[in-house]
């Protein structure tokens, strides 16, 4: 889809999806029959426009990709993919969302309903995932503010310029925060603005506009993710190996780097092939820990 083509908000899932109080049970509950054709396991998904708290606006596309062969596990498994873009219909949309929602590859009507109801469960959750990035850049703002205003550090300016060009409707956020915490601080007598140490959050991935390397980007966040299920379950057991860990620990610090798009070369396909094919060696060293 065009990030810069603007969508009525309605939701779109086709005929096939369902309705009806059965919708929303999961996989293999009573009411499915039969082995659906592979070409029938597909609900169509949802495109909607959403303001949020701060007042920018996104638009979340999401789409039922059917059964699909796992690269990585080289398992079938039903798709869902979620994407969200910012400042969606201006020349400066870029997107800050993008995953993939793993289901059971079960080829009945009554997955299909089931799928249909995981598609609006995935958007209201996407809104909160919205809020809950729109806060952390805020913090990044307030930060670079902050050292700009100790420091006079150029970079810190740019950074925070570039925030505003990007993102207006929170840097304005972000000044009005520091402006109360400011007046505050005043009014108690306490330490001025950029005394109190900030803890640093987690740098934030960048997807690219285009889709070849934006599914790299997802599948390399869903190994990240997945892998660090299986290392959790290995402690939980008392089985987890030291040297393991730590060779997780700084593979995921190199991909999340990578894909912050700090470089300017993390994006090509190259790159993101050997951090995908790294992970998911590891991956599977981990998982054969787990039998």
């Amino acid at each position: 889809m065009d990030p810069n083509r603007r969508s009525s908000g309605r939701y779109a899932l086709n005929s096939s999806s369902g309705s009806g109080p059965s919708a929303g049970l999961p996989p293999g509950a009573a009411g499915a029959t039969g082995t659906l054709d592979k070409k029938r396991c597909q609900v169509g998904g949802l495109n909607q426009n959403y303001t949020s708290s701060a007042g920018t606006l996104y638009h979340i596309q999401i789409e039922d990709r059917g059964p699909v062969l796992d690269r990585v596990s080289e398992i079938e498994l039903r798709r869902v993919n979620v994407i969200v873009y910012a400042n969606y219909g201006e020349p400066n949309a870029r997107i800050v969302h993008g995953r993939d929602h793993d289901f059971p590859d079960l080829r009945s009507h009554e997955h299909n309903r089931f799928i249909s109801h995981k598609i609006q469960e995935l958007a209201e959750g996407a809104r909160l995932i919205v809020e809950e990035k729109e806060q952390r850049q805020v913090m990044r703002i307030k930060a670079a503010i902050r050292e700009y205003y100790l420091t006079k550090n150029d970079q810190a300016k740019r950074e925070f310029e570039e925030t505003n060009a990007h993102y207006p409707f929170l840097f304005s956020r972000a000044w009005r925060e520091l402006k109360l915490e400011r007046e505050r601080s005043v009014a108690t007598a306490a330490a001025p603005p950029g005394a109190s140490p900030v803890e640093e959050p987690l740098p934030e991935v960048v997807y690219p506009l285009d889709a070849e390397l934006r599914e790299r980007v997802i599948e390399i966040e869903r190994i990240i993710t997945e892998m660090g299920k299986d290392l959790e379950e290995l402690k939980t057991r008392g089985i987890a190996d030291d040297i393991l860990l730590q060779t997780c620990r700084k593979l995921v610090a190199r991909a999340q780097e990578g894909l912050s798009g700090k470089a300017a070369t993390d994006f090509n396909t190259r790159r993101l092939d050997m951090l995908r094919n790294s992970l998911a060696t590891t991956w599977r060293q981990v998982k054969s820990r787990m039998r």
